[in-house]
């Protein structure tokens, strides 16, 4: 079942504008397909012949970073107009780049997420525990520790016939 978004927002990836979505479990962008300079210069050199056996654009594709993996989530001032948003992962950072207002709004959703404050994760329901297997020992174990215990002389016989139909009654 997909869910819906919590927060979508276009931002500027590695010279490209991707989409965003923000989930209450993960952080996903699309970044489109473009032309590379290498595969447009292999394109005019072979008269396009290399552009129909390979195609125009490549790259792009889908990534997703779940919000468990999340460490930190940075905002700094980008130039005149933009905000680099950077999401810190272990082992890795990703930058995104939008207005100063999305900044603010993405930063906090972010890291409520990450505290496990939003409102979107209390929606979900908590996991329930199985009930625990060890809470009534087993029958039969605990008529052979009462046996033992005849054998040994502590429980008399009628002691031990006692507990045992009463074990049995339980199952």
């Amino acid at each position: 079942m997909e869910q819906d978004a919590l927060l979508t927002f276009t931002s500027h990836i590695d010279g490209k504008n991707a989409n965003v979505s923000i989930f209450s479990d993960r952080l996903e962008w699309e970044k489109p397909k473009s032309m590379s300079a290498g595969k447009l210069t292999a394109g005019i050199m072979t008269a396009g012949l290399s552009l129909a056996a390979m195609g125009v654009k490549s790259g792009g594709g889908n990534e997703m970073i779940p919000v468990k993996s999340m460490t930190s989530v940075t905002a700094q001032k980008d130039g005149m107009r933009y905000w680099k948003l950077s999401v810190i992962t272990s082992g890795n950072t990703i930058d995104f780049r939008v207005s100063k207002d999305e900044a603010q709004v993405i930063k906090d959703t972010l890291t409520r997420l990450m505290l496990g404050s939003h409102p979107a994760q209390a929606a979900a329901p908590a996991p329930v525990a199985a009930p625990a297997a060890a809470a009534e020992p087993d029958v039969m174990e605990q008529i052979t520790k009462l046996a033992a215990l005849r054998d040994a002389g502590i429980l008399t016989e009628d002691e031990f016939n006692s507990k045992k139909a009463e074990l049995l009654a339980r199952m």
